[in-house]
């Protein structure tokens, strides 16, 4: 099929779709490598990544792949996974339809809806724009039929995680009822009915066959012939009919009088399927429960109280019924429901929850909120700025699921050991057998059949017992619990890799204003230059009244509160580490720095310079109109901070753009050395410095700023850590967000990585250690032990079993 695609003929561009898939049926690290590799087979798929934790798969298509439901039906051909696609863009809601939910999904979709998909018979969710129509509009009008809103379902990665673990739990419970009278037959002491009892363990032994172990054959098929995968289910298939054939065939010699001397086991077919099956069943729910444990969207709220504008009344409503424009009242001792300012009341908020904060925060009029955290014993009346899809929480958990979603080198590692592991199981499979066949005549001098059948035994119980999923998970179960906490401490990490290299940091490299100070600058001093004052103050406001900087923003916010009305400067533009310029009755207007304005000399400017304090200056042409002295204070963190990093041989570095004076002061209060301290810098200059730093191989750069001309820093350093100021957690590019302004965050960071390090270490080691012994045992090297086939089943248990806890252990994290 030629690569071709829909374009943009004005732009000529690609127009390519994101696409995320909830997955069903992931259950180890071969099935992972089976799904990547029936979409990477697609043309037109790009950018894929999958996760076997989360149970989905994400990736760029375009139109020569086809439709999204043409991936998904390719999908479930090669692979037999059940794919649902899970929608991201625009808010959606699911409701109960009458008739059949495909009918209804066929009509003309009303003004504002931008997809439908039937989830089930009754089931259909709505994609809309809440921009065009709200919630409560789209239920009430949108439709002709009459439709109501379907209960609140699980999000993706925890539904299809559930719905797995009941389909292994129902099979199991089914398998167990069907093995344990087998058993009893086999072994419980009664009268000798051999026919009889062979013959009722081959119908039971052969439903299970059928029924449980089924859906293995054409699993392990369709990988080896699809994907040219030799995956764990395959192993599975190989040993249960090995044994399930073999024990037809001695039942059948007993049937015509000649039985063979091992007679039939159909136990240990059955038996080992309920224990294979007991082992998925354990290690999905694991999985499921530890995932489920750390999902940032549990703390959304279903409900919110909603008032009318004068904050009367009050009902409450779904929190997915909530529209823009609803104010909603917040009680004493709830969570709140979604973001928000308040618009009356007062109240303190726990917003540990969300942000790590220990401490309750002070909530007014006018100040912002944010979804799941816990009010106190006040009462909120808050306009709704941000719908529950979009808010911080959905933020976050984004951002988080990314993370889980990349690899670190590690799992490469480990993604390539797994690969080879089940070929080289089946090759160790072989040797034992032929080893055992040689034992057995030559030296315990049996027959050729009994030979054959105690090889046979050692053979199935190295397939069942040497388990992949182990060596598979020792990674991402880490990285996907270590994201949760991370983002419970204050802390969401944007890619695994950040998780993996954190702990080797050495040297941490800090902007200053909005970082290590508060960035909350005032004016404390101002010195004119010129006649009029007001026509200075006037132009110095209409030049910085709409900067997002933090010192040309304390300048007219100082200026605002003088009552000064801003001059009429136009093209007002931004020159990035320098300051910023417009045009004003044809004369150039330039606010910024001394060094770019070249004003240090003048007496005004360089007593405020020797002051420390952070210099803003004005001209109009050449004439110097007026300037600035801002005064800062660090966090309260900061010293302590610089303290601990500096106590564990980190470098502690400070670059900043600002005056040299306000910059060495703030050095010196925080004991950072001199060489280690930079002023005056641009962002190339902040780039430079970090550069010359990581030339050398062992070094690894933590770079923390607060987003404000810092982008070139934080995407040249090895960790770029954003220090995020208000409730949007998503704009910066950094590879890690301190969700709330507090450095203690960087240390939460390394501690982290480093606890993460130590569980992957050990999940490695356990992976190692379990497969080599096991298989050991099970081929019969030990003389006096060895594992019986019925009983290798338990494989996957104990060996994923443990690799889940060492990683949920993370939960307790607690930083040093």
């Amino acid at each position: 099929m030629p690569v071709s695609g829909r374009r943009d003929i004005e732009k000529d561009t690609v127009i390519t779709e994101h696409v995320i898939l909830s997955v069903e049926g992931l259950t180890c690290v071969g099935c992972e490598n089976k799904l990547f590799r029936s979409l990477s087979a697609i043309p037109g798929i790009r950018n894929l990544q999958t996760s076997l934790v989360m149970s989905q798969a994400e990736f760029d298509v375009g139109v020569d792949a086809g439709s999204v439901s043409e991936v998904i039906r390719e999908v479930a051909k090669t692979t037999g996974f059940a794919c649902q696609r899970v929608h991201t863009q625009g808010q959606s809601l699911d409701v109960l339809v009458p008739g059949d939910a495909r009918d209804f999904i066929n009509q003309k979709r009303p003004h504002g809806v931008e997809s439908m998909i039937a989830l089930d018979n009754q089931t259909v969710r709505v994609t809309y724009d809440a921009q065009l129509i709200g919630a409560r509009e789209l239920l009430r009008n949108a439709f002709d039929a009459m439709i109501t809103l379907a209960p609140p379902r699980p999000y993706a990665e925890l539904e299809s995680g559930g719905k797995h673990v009941r389909r292994t739990a129902y099979m199991t419970a089914f398998s167990a009822a069907l093995t344990i009278p087998v058993l009893v037959l086999a072994w419980a002491p009664l009268p000798p009915r051999e026919i009889l009892y062979g013959a009722i363990s081959l119908t039971l032994a052969t439903v299970v066959q059928i029924v449980v172990a089924g859906p293995f054959y054409p699993s392990a098929f369709k990988a080896l012939l699809f994907t040219r995968v030799i995956e764990m289910d395959l192993l599975i298939v190989l040993s249960t009919s090995t044994a399930y054939l073999f024990s037809i065939l001695a039942f059948a010699y007993e049937v015509r009088g000649h039985p063979l001397l091992t007679g039939e086991f159909f136990e240990t077919s059955t038996l080992l399927v309920t224990l294979i099956m007991l082992g998925r069943v354990v290690s999905a729910f694991a999985r499921h429960k530890a995932v489920e444990s750390i999902s940032i969207r549990s703390l959304q709220i279903g409900t919110a109280l909603l008032v009318d504008c004068d904050g009367l009344g009050g009902r409450e409503i779904d929190a997915r019924l909530l529209q823009y424009g609803d104010i909603f009242k917040v009680i004493p001792d709830s969570r709140i429901a979604t973001d928000g300012i308040v618009i009356s009341g007062e109240s303190e908020v726990d917003e540990s929850s969300v942000t790590g904060e220990a401490v309750p925060v002070e909530k007014s009029a006018g100040s912002n909120i944010i979804a799941g955290c816990l009010n106190g014993s006040g009462t909120l009346l808050v306009r709704l700025m941000r719908l529950p899809g979009e808010n911080t929480i959905s933020e976050i958990a984004t951002m988080v699921d990314a993370a889980k979603f990349s690899k670190p080198k590690l799992q490469q590692l480990a993604d390539r050991v797994a690969s080879y592991f089940v070929p080289a199981v089946i090759v160790f499979t072989l040797v034992t057998f032929v080893i055992w066949i040689a034992i057995s005549k030559a030296i315990q001098h049996q027959s050729i059949g009994s030979a054959v059948v105690q090889a046979m035994t050692y053979a199935i119980s190295v397939l069942i017992v040497s388990c992949p999923c182990a060596i598979g998970l020792a990674v991402p179960m880490v990285v996907v619990i270590a994201g949760g906490v991370g983002a419970k401490h204050g802390v969401v990490f944007k890619s695994a890799e950040t998780i993996e290299i954190a702990r080797k940091v050495s040297h941490v490299v800090f902007d200053k204003t909005g970082t290590l100070t508060q960035g909350e600058l005032s004016v404390a001093a101002e010195e004119y230059l010129t006649k009029s004052r007001s026509s200075a103050a006037s132009l110095a406001l209409g030049l910085t009244i709409n900067s997002k900087h933090p010192v040309s923003a304390a300048v007219a916010a100082h200026l605002q509160a003088q009552g000064v009305e801003p001059a009429p400067v136009e093209d007002v533009k931004s020159v990035t580490g320098s300051g910023m310029e417009g045009v004003w009755d044809g004369a150039s207007v330039r606010g910024g720095n001394s060094r770019w304005l070249a004003v240090q000399a003048i007496p005004q400017v360089a007593a405020l310079l020797s002051q420390g304090r952070t210099v803003f200056c004005v001209s109009l042409g050449e004439d110097l109109l007026t300037v600035y002295g801002l005064d800062d204070s660090l966090r309260p963190d900061a010293k302590s901070v610089v303290s601990e990093l500096q106590k564990r041989d980190i470098a502690v570095s400070l670059v900043s753009g600002d005056d040299d004076s306000a910059v060495q002061r703030i050095g010196r209060q925080l004991g950072i050395p001199g060489p280690q301290i930079r002023s005056r810098c641009s962002p190339g200059d902040k780039q430079k410095y970090i550069k010359a730093i990581m030339e050398h191989k062992d070094k690894v750069v933590l770079f923390c700023g607060d987003g404000t001309n810092d982008a070139v820093a934080l995407t040249q350093a090895n960790i770029g850590l954003h220090m995020n100021s208000g409730t949007d957690v998503a704009q910066s590019a950094a590879d890690a967000v301190l969700i709330r302004p507090a450095l203690s965050g960087i240390l939460v960071l390394i501690d982290l990585s480093q606890a993460a390090f130590r569980r992957i270490v050990f999940n490695f080691s356990w992976s190692f250690v379990y497969n080599t012994f096991a298989v050991l045992l099970a081929a019969g090297a030990f003389v006096h032990a060895r594992i019986p086939p019925q009983y290798a089943g338990l494989g996957e248990l104990v060996s994923v079993l443990p690799v889940i806890l060492i990683a949920l252990q993370l939960r307790w994290f607690k930083r040093g």
